[in-house]
């Protein structure tokens, strides 16, 4: 008898134990709100990272540094205006109809809230519409990372005929004809003459300038400690910790700008999608994409590679479970069972509670920044 009630004792130590740490957590929010708000980040608590990351190389998020440009494509106010008008231009498209602004569009967070995008003809696209504001920060574009640069990934929606369909060298006759773009070059690049590189560098010019503000994080951790409420400074705690969403979301850009399997294959189903295998054929990328950047994730839904999240609650309840990967059982033990995608090792349950869930969601929001017109350019005629 004396036996159980020592046991039945120690459970009970055991539980209040446990609830005294989780108590102590949400008490300590003061602490937190201290540490991440001193505009230091070396007094930040430690970020759980997983055994796979390479600690001599992580850097940890913070505020945006200033956007470098290409030592062979520098900056200049006339290159971006070129930029900025070719953008805006439908007539790089074969139909004469859709622009680069028609899927990246500046009043939706320079995308287009869409699962897919639209295209020519009215086709859907196969895969969400990325965000581009702060795309300079990023290394490779487009989910799969087939373009290496900004300057590289400006001519793949003008040849591609699910998107603009117009042939590369018919759409730079077409921008030469027109009398009123003569000026914009010669101001940008010291002549006249219109090529297909001069067009991708002006785009990528224009594109390196949409950059976020300053947002409510930015601001919280450069020593505004009021900017926060205690659920966005749990929610951030939590980012970095428990949540690990810090294992792939790091730097300033928050982006590790790798490639990773999140378990949205969809393999063996009619939306399947290999991602980067399709560029490297490199059967360890089966089901790998790039890691997007969090910073407007709240203006930039639906999520995923497929548009198939339609609210941040089922993000974070997905990577909660642990990202559970649909696998087609049927194909096992084929032709195709070679194929089947491996799941990141991150993957793995995080055991996230609502309050918790509902934090991260909260830090996740400080994240975005109020909607910024901007004055579109008159095109040349």
């Amino acid at each position: 008898m004396k036996i159980k009630y020592n046991i039945f004792i120690l459970v009970v130590l055991l539980f209040l134990s446990c609830k005294e740490s989780k108590e102590e957590t949400y008490t300590n929010i003061e602490n937190l709100r201290v540490l991440y708000s001193s505009g230091d980040a070396t007094a930040w608590p430690k970020p759980t990272l997983d055994s796979l990351i390479d600690k001599r190389t992580f850097i940890d998020i913070g505020v945006l540094p200033e956007i470098t440009f290409p030592k062979d494509n520098t900056y200049s106010k006339e290159k971006v205006a070129l930029g900025k008008t070719l953008f805006f231009d439908p007539r790089l498209s074969v139909s004469g109809q859709i622009a680069c602004a028609s899927c990246h569009n500046p009043e939706l967070a320079w995308t287009d809230n869409t699962t897919r995008s639209f295209g020519h003809d009215r086709q859907t696209g196969g895969r969400n519409s990325m965000t581009i504001l702060n795309s300079g920060y990023a290394h490779t574009l487009f989910w799969d990372g087939r373009a290496s640069s900004l300057e590289d990934q400006a001519r793949f929606p003008i040849g591609d005929p699910l998107e603009m369909n117009e042939q590369l060298n018919i759409a730079v006759d077409k921008i030469s004809e027109i009398e009123g773009y003569k000026p914009l070059f010669e101001g940008a690049f010291g002549n006249d003459s219109v090529s297909l590189k001069r067009i991708q560098y002006a785009i990528a010019t224009f594109e390196r300038t949409i950059k976020s503000p300053k947002s409510k994080f930015d601001k919280f951790i450069s020593g505004k400690s009021d900017k926060f409420t205690d659920e966005e400074v749990l929610g951030l705690h939590l980012f970095r910790t428990k949540a690990q969403c810090i294992n792939c979301h790091n730097t300033p850009y928050f982006s590790d700008n790798k490639f990773h399997n999140d378990g949205q294959t969809l393999f063996g189903t009619k939306n399947e999608d290999f991602g980067r295998y399709n560029v490297t054929k490199n059967i360890d990328d089966i089901g790998k994409f790039r890691t997007p950047t969090i910073r407007e994730v709240s203006r930039t839904g639906p999520w995923m590679h497929n548009g198939h999240f339609p609210s941040l609650l089922d993000i974070v309840e997905f990577y909660n479970l642990g990202n559970p990967a649909v696998i087609q059982k049927k194909y096992l033990g084929t032709a195709r069972d070679s194929l089947i995608p491996k799941p990141s090792p991150f993957s793995r349950k995080l055991h996230l509670d609502k309050t918790e869930l509902n934090a991260l969601i909260a830090f996740m929001e400080t994240l975005s920044t109020p909607t910024r017109r901007i004055l579109l350019p008159e095109l040349p005629k």
